[in-house]
């Protein structure tokens, strides 16, 4: 594509000791057919060679501009100041996370979407992570979703995963694309500190605007144990950032009703894991320490005594479950 008589794209790249990959995103990104878009890594004060890499690529690619922090910051304040550096002229924001990358005509589909298609304010398109094809669910060949449609699917039907794989949701940062103007609306385009703020902002955005959806792998997510995603598997950060976006977003997707019930279910599903986690004694205390917090800030503070009328309602009914089973079978065998 002529860079000339196209968009400008804003691609971002925040990262923190993303040496062992960060090349390989970088090269993904400069091999795109797209040609007009300009590229910024945001180092968050790596220790590796994070900086002298994106350095290195700088000096010879002039659409690479580095940004180093002075100080280090969080993962969710490090992708709101990419998102502050963005050119003026941008009409569209692409991250790739410093672990991730594009396939070649990922932003080059993208745009033409969007193009397209001016009610929409966010694109999104399968992602390959290891073997799994992410994001699934849209219904083919239906391609634009009134935001307050797509949003409301996403509250009444929380990320379903198989095999520890989201296989449904609006996708993450490296799998979507959004409008320069609606990054802009903000200084905190992700709107708080939670590891998935990414998903707030589809929800804050979607009040506005519709979702596109293009139906070809374009991006691929890697997996190891140092990404944001593994972290949150490995503690269930997915439970009170639902939690949160139900709370704050909820009331303009749902219905009273509808809002009521999703609550409650979501809420006795998560005092159920941690129940379970509390009788196991299987986590320690930045587990619980995590949960604590979070609940408390969302106005649900944890408290033991939740946490064994939890235990008792759900183990007593499968424990006498399991001796009817019992009973039945031994009967039988008489």
């Amino acid at each position: 594509m002529n860079r000339h008589n196209t968009p400008l794209v804003t691609v971002l790249t925040p990262v923190y000791n993303g040496a062992d990959f960060l090349a390989e995103c970088i090269e993904s990104v400069l091999k795109q057919t797209y040609e007009n878009y300009e590229y910024i890594i945001v180092n968050n004060c790596s220790t590796d060679r994070t900086l002298e890499i994106a350095l290195q690529y700088a000096a010879t690619e002039p659409r690479i501009r580095v940004h180093s922090n002075e100080q280090f910051v969080d993962v969710i304040a490090n992708h709101n100041i990419a998102f502050n550096l963005m050119s003026p002229d941008a009409r569209y924001a692409k991250v790739v996370s410093g672990d991730d990358y594009l396939f070649p005509d990922c932003i080059e589909r993208m745009v033409e979407f969007a193009e397209a298609h001016p009610s929409v304010g966010i694109v999104g398109a399968y992602q390959l992570s290891g073997s799994f094809i992410l994001w699934q669910g849209f219904p083919y060949p239906t391609a634009v979703f009134p935001g307050r449609e797509i949003g409301r699917r996403c509250l009444l039907r929380p990320q379903v995963y198989v095999e520890e794989a989201p296989v449904f949701g609006f996708g993450g940062p490296t799998s979507l694309m959004y409008r320069a103007d609606l990054v802009r609306e903000t200084k905190e385009f992700y709107p708080n500190p939670s590891p998935h703020s990414d998903t707030s902002a589809c929800f804050s955005c979607l009040r506005h605007s519709d979702f596109g959806f293009i139906y070809q792998v374009l991006s691929y997510e890697r997996t190891h144990p140092e990404t944001q995603s593994s972290a949150s598997k490995q503690i269930n950060r997915y439970s009170s950032a639902f939690l949160d976006d139900l709370l704050q977003y909820g009331s303009y997707y749902l219905s009273p009703d509808e809002l009521k019930r999703v609550l409650n279910n979501t809420l006795k599903t998560y005092r159920r894991f941690l129940a379970k986690n509390y009788l196991m004694r299987s986590k320690d205390k930045t587990f619980w320490d995590y949960h604590e917090n979070r609940l408390k800030a969302l106005g649900y503070p944890l408290r033991r005594f939740d946490l064994l009328k939890t235990a008792v309602s759900t183990v007593v009914p499968f424990s006498l479950k399991s001796l009817a089973r019992l009973g039945s079978s031994e009967s039988r065998s008489l």
